[in-house]
């Protein structure tokens, strides 16, 4: 199974998601700020990278997809947002492999890691 990263600032998300892909055989980094989101991904890089696009502590969460790409990270990543519209036309979105309305429907989000992780 896969090693996931899932960044988001909600922590009661981070730990439903922790419990829901840890049950499906994946090993999950958390993150709850864009901070620990890099910091994470100095280590092992994981197979994936789910993360929220809003983040209180980071003022542009497009920035953070750019700075994660600019750090050399190439693995696939799945942008979660509740207002998807918000990435739509943005040269950022060629940098993420999957757009999702957050949150997530629970069959689509394990599709779309299997379908990015195989």
């Amino acid at each position: 199974m896969a090693r996931i990263l899932f960044a988001d600032d909600d922590r009661e998300q981070l730990q439903v998601f922790q419990l829901l892909l840890e049950s499906q055989g994946h090993e999950v980094l958390l993150a709850a700020c864009a901070a620990e989101v890099l910091a994470l991904l100095d280590g092992p890089p994981p197979g994936l990278l789910i993360v929220d696009l809003r983040f209180p502590s980071c003022a542009d969460g497009l920035a953070l997809l750019r700075g994660i790409r600019a750090a050399g990270c190439a693995m696939p990543i799945i942008l979660l947002s509740g207002w998807p519209d918000e990435i739509q036309g943005a040269p950022e979105l060629q940098l993420v492999s999957r757009v999702m309305v957050k949150p997530p429907r629970v069959p689509e989000l394990l599709q779309a890691i299997d379908s990015l992780t195989r």
